[in-house]
């Protein structure tokens, strides 16, 4: 009996202690986005290009700075060239958005960073492109999937309270951003 209760008691002390090294790597993930999962992967691909992305960028709690760097240059400005740092926020929102619909199917890239000239270039031919977009910041990304609809995405990503989602049916994308949790669209 003795020994049975020291084994119950060294099995929950050594549950407890898996429990608090776990603590860093949840504390450090918002929202949903712990359904990103403690390995972390992102597939996307762009049409303008014709390059694509397939990489683990996270792995219990870390951030694997190759695989950001690489995402960087992925997510660049294909009209200027010019690149900048993605904000990782951005990435998983759209990580966890991709587990969330549960696809194999890696995600059209339309539009990542934008520098300046690039942004004030469609702000002049469309009303829809903000004049501070977070593009502009590395903090936003417009994407499609063949296999989901624009609301199936939208909800997902939306889910995730984690950022902006907007919903452009007509054009066939989501704007995901890792600013002000924000929804709008039609």
């Amino acid at each position: 009996m003795t020994m049975m209760t020291t084994t119950r008691r060294g099995l929950l002390g050594v549950f407890a202690a898996t429990m608090v090294t776990a603590a860093p790597t949840m504390s450090n993930a918002f929202g949903i986005l712990r359904g990103a999962g403690d390995v972390r992967r992102i597939r996307m691909y762009s049409g303008r290009t014709g390059e694509s992305v397939d990489t683990v960028y996270w792995i219990e709690g870390e951030y694997i700075k190759e695989a950001l760097k690489e995402i960087n240059h992925f997510m660049r400005d294909w009209r200027t060239n010019d690149a900048t740092v993605i904000d990782p926020r951005t990435i998983d929102i759209a990580a966890a958005s991709h587990r969330l619909m549960d696809v194999n199917e890696p995600y059209m890239m339309l539009s990542g960073y934008r520098s300046p000239k690039t942004n004030a270039m469609l702000r002049s031919k469309s009303r829809g492109v903000a004049k501070n977009s977070l593009h502009m910041k590395g903090m936003a990304a417009d994407l499609r999937l063949k296999s989901r609809s624009v609301p199936q995405m939208y909800a997902a990503a939306a889910a995730c309270h984690a950022g902006g989602v907007g919903k452009y049916t007509r054009s066939n994308f989501v704007h995901m951003d890792c600013g002000p949790v924000r929804t709008w669209g039609g």
